[in-house]
């Protein structure tokens, strides 16, 4: 072994240093074991490694897991602390000898091969379904176009994309490599959606950052494992400028209104500055990229208007907002509300936390910890360990989980929780919540939810249960009853003082019903959905009678088991793309989904969604994943690989279409 390196195949040791042996054991020591070892299978083509180290590993099928363990077994995905060892000692012998300048033996695995390697990575069965979803989820490949593409995307091919957050950003990239003319609206000053309005104290993405990112712009530099918004909404920057976006984005231009012209077969779309200057457009196409939850929900209190301190709304959070030494008053308890309480409690004078309906809440190891130097190093350097450490990310993130939210009619008979797999997460979350609060049988009282675990989004704990430790901080199980300029009284009739209020009362759930849009027969979306109280789409982005129109993260589409937006936001944006390539193949103007056909895909859905703790939640739940009679209108009933299978193209069956060359007439 040398004593030290600069490099091998694909690996750098970065801007030109040199790293000892030592310095190469410590970096290796932070490294995963499993995306390690497939990185050395890339680096020297040797797949007896795979051989040579599988028959050291159990492997279960997924979701197992949740089943009561086995005393002593590992976690999923873990490998043994032998294995480990050996591991990095093989690839500090294969990295300190590797020719710096050679190219990876191994470079995009075949399928068959791929699929071994994943089973060994994930110490999981890995069925053939899965690999064309992994292979692209993972970035070793980007999306495959499915519609034969021969026909250029004419000039006069105009599509509007509504809002520039994650998955406007995504069809702008994929709507411009594609070959369309688009513009992107966006009302407020900036890109990023969601991370441009949430930057409130603590404000962070409760999805691995490895994984809630791009599959086509893999970051190998994020600095926690659990990214703060500031460093999200940093990488949409760098994303929107390595593809060139911004001339194409109208920042403070907010859509007003849309028409459908059945004689010209274009969307007739109103736009405002922030000059207030109106602009009309013609569009062939609009994809609404707004997202569900917008306007912040300010929740109707007596007295709030006269409060004398500060009443402000973690959506709309003012950066100038000194806490120090303030008497403050948070309602909530979500992920919002248990950021914005970890990260203040030791700002603040006095903390009084008000809870009316409480989450189950589960310790995240990692959701606080910043990426080990070592580990970050590898990200950035060696061959395809980027790829391997998202694919364990999404892995154990998304099908894995897929039967937790599920009902087992006759384990849901007897127990509270709603399946074996349920009562484990049930468990886990008691356990937690006991260890935390031993000696508090009061706020474990009010901390313990009367629904089952996943009726409401679970919450990751980034140092919530401590902030209710302290010695100034006061939990109630309560709601506002009024407010005076003083303080707030609470439904308990106890009186708080304050001098701030924060709402972490989250958003209201709109979809797309905010914008005035009128389709086929002058029939507004707004009174289809009935005002986004009973919305349908057919596969989550189409709506009958709206045609050219797309709707992502419309209803029924959020992988709420697991996984991220960031999926359900590339699925649709692929689904898109090869709908409107659909058209110009087929010498069509315009498709509109059969009502028929939505009828039956809803049909299917609400069969699927009436098995799921979001349907028969085990007791009186107050979530946005369900509408005032109770139907689930947010949470997607399909595993991540049967909705992403589905999205590949358009099926016309399900379609209406009106030929280019002869608009205002149905084929």
């Amino acid at each position: 072994m040398t004593d030290t390196m600069t490099g091998g195949p694909g690996v750098s040791a970065g801007a030109g240093d040199v790293l000892t042996a030592e310095g190469l054991r410590q970096i290796l020591a932070e490294c995963d074991p499993a995306p390690l070892l497939m990185s050395l299978v890339h680096l020297t083509g040797d797949t007896t490694l795979l051989d040579e180290f599988a028959d050291r590993l159990e492997y279960s099928r997924p979701g197992t897991h949740y089943a009561a363990p086995v005393p002593g077994a590992l976690p999923p995905g873990q490998y043994p602390e032998d294995v480990i060892a050996d591991i990095r000692a093989r690839a500090a012998e294969l990295l300190a000898d590797a020719d710096p300048d050679a190219q990876p033996g191994l470079g995009v695995p075949a399928p068959e091969l791929f699929a071994r390697m994943a089973r060994v990575a994930t110490s999981q069965e890995v069925d053939e379904e899965f690999i064309p979803l992994l292979l692209e989820q993972a970035g070793f490949v980007t999306d495959e176009r499915h519609v034969p593409v021969t026909v250029t995307p004419p000039t006069d091919f105009e599509v509007i994309v509504i809002g520039a957050g994650m998955t406007g950003i995504n069809a702008a990239i994929k709507l411009g490599e594609a070959g369309f003319n688009y513009t992107v609206f966006e009302a407020r000053d900036e890109i990023g959606g969601t991370w441009t309005r949430n930057t409130y104290p603590g404000a962070a993405v409760d999805t691995p950052s490895h994984y809630y990112s791009y599959s086509f712009e893999l970051n190998p530099h994020w600095s926690r494992y659990y990214p703060t918004g500031e460093e999200y909404q940093q990488y949409l920057l760098d994303v929107v400028e390595k593809y060139g976006l911004r001339e194409h984005i109208r920042l403070q231009t907010s859509v007003l209104e849309m028409s459908w012209s059945e004689e010209d077969q274009v969307w007739n779309v109103v736009t405002r500055d922030a000059a207030g200057v109106v602009e009309h457009h013609r569009a062939k196409a609009v994809v609404s990229a707004l997202g569900m939850l917008n306007s912040a929900n300010i929740p109707d209190v007596p007295g709030l208007d006269e409060f004398a301190g500060r009443v402000i709304h973690t959506a709309e959070w003012d950066t100038d907002l000194d806490l120090t030494g303030k008497r403050v008053i948070v309602l909530g308890t979500g992920c919002t509300s248990v950021q914005v309480v970890a990260s203040i409690v030791d700002k603040v004078k006095a903390l009084d936390v008000v809870v009316r309906t409480p989450h189950w809440i589960v310790p995240e190891r990692t959701v606080v910890h910043d990426v080990p130097e070592g580990q970050r190093w590898a990200l950035e350097h060696l061959p395809f360990y980027n790829e391997w450490f998202r694919l364990r990310s999404y892995w154990f993130a998304s099908d894995n989980l897929y039967r937790l939210p599920r009902v087992d009619p006759e384990w849901a008979a007897e127990h509270f929780s709603a399946s074996r797999e349920n009562d484990m997460v049930l468990k886990n979350a008691q356990k937690y919540l006991h260890d935390s609060f031993g000696d508090r049988p009061d706020l474990i009282e009010k901390l313990t939810p009367d629904f089952r675990p996943y009726a409401k989004r679970i919450v990751k704990d980034p140092g919530f249960y401590a902030a209710l430790k302290r010695e100034h901080v006061a939990l109630h199980r309560a709601s506002f009853e009024r407010v005076t300029p003083e303080g707030v009284y609470l439904t308990t009739g106890e009186f708080v003082p304050a001098d701030v209020i924060i709402l972490a009362t989250g958003f209201k759930l709109e979809f797309t019903t905010r914008i005035d849009i009128v389709g086929r027969d002058g029939r507004k979306l707004a009174d289809v959905w009935s005002g986004g109280e009973d919305p349908r789409a057919y596969k989550g982005v189409q709506v009958s009678g709206f045609p050219n129109l797309f709707v992502t993260s419309g209803p029924n589409s959020a992988p709420n088991h697991g996984a991220g937006h960031n999926i359900t936001s590339e699925e649709q944006v692929h689904y898109i793309v090869e709908c409107l390539q659909y058209l110009l193949e087929n010498d069509h103007a315009s498709m509109d989904v059969r009502q028929d056909a939505l009828d039956e895909y809803n049909a299917k859905v609400d069969e699927a969604l009436d098995e799921t703790v979001w349907a028969h939640p085990g007791g009186q739940v107050n979530s946005y994943y369900r509408n005032s009679q109770g139907r689930p209108i947010v949470p997607c009933p399909w595993r991540l690989v049967d909705y992403w299978t589905m999205m590949r193209e358009p099926d016309p069956a399900d379609m209406v279409f009106v030929p280019a060359n002869k608009s205002g007439e149905k084929a």
